[in-house]
């Protein structure tokens, strides 16, 4: 069930990995960088595989053992190994569906028209060192992907906080209120405190007045 299977730096024995056998046939893509390999002689048949990475290695010829083995390659990185010469590449002109082609500080990359030789003998290929024939860059998928997968996190997230102001403006709302009701509570208690006043005031000049007869009557 496994579909991607990473073994960079890995240490391969007599030309070949223990446990990488023919058990992986769902496997889609490889990588086996840096692992000292110097043949694809033990390489199992992975009839699935699309990606192979393969680079910094020893492997100096045998390439077509990965039409036999891994006829549906779409990509190949055979970078840094000991490839010198048109003849040993020549052996993947049998993998009808490869596109995309890796040979960056292998020899033969030395080669008078180098680009030009190896995208006629493969005419198959797109990219060749991770350009085309004019010089146009392949495209990275995966960071298309991490872009497209950004632009989808930022929309949730703006959907998640809603449309902004909906919330300040409720909190304008209800401070307003607040405030309205302060100011209603504080003319309440002035008002009854003037009332009081006003009260407390008649009080004293019905005292005033009732204590004035008093005094006249004395007076008589």
């Amino acid at each position: 069930e496994v579909t991607e299977l990473v073994l960079d730096n890995c240490r391969s024995s007599n030309g070949e990995i223990e446990g990488l056998n023919d058990s992986f046939k769902e496997l889609e893509f490889l990588s086996m960088a840096n692992v000292e390999l110097t043949s694809l002689a033990k390489l199992p048949t992975l009839s699935k595989l699309r990606k192979l990475e393969l680079s910094d290695n020893i492997i100096s010829g045998g390439l077509e053992v990965l039409a036999e083995r891994c006829p549906n390659l779409t990509y190949l990185n055979l970078s840094g190994n000991k490839i010198k010469d048109l003849g040993t590449v020549e052996a993947l002109q049998n993998l009808k569906n490869l596109k995309s082609l890796d040979l960056f500080n292998c020899e033969i990359t030395n080669l008078e028209d180098y680009r030009d030789s190896i995208f006629e003998l493969l005419q198959q290929i797109t990219y060749l060192d991770g350009f085309d024939q004019e010089d146009n860059e392949a495209p990275d998928s995966e960071d298309d992907d991490d872009e497209e997968g950004d632009e989808d996190d930022d929309d949730e997230d703006e959907d998640e906080a809603g449309p902004p102001g909906e919330y300040e403006e409720e909190d304008d709302e209800d401070d307003g209120g607040s405030d309205l009701g302060e100011g209603e509570e504080e003319e309440e208690v002035g008002l009854s405190y003037l009332m009081k006043e006003e009260i407390q005031d008649e009080d004293d000049d019905d005292d005033y007045v009732e204590e004035g007869g008093d005094e006249e009557e004395e007076g008589k």
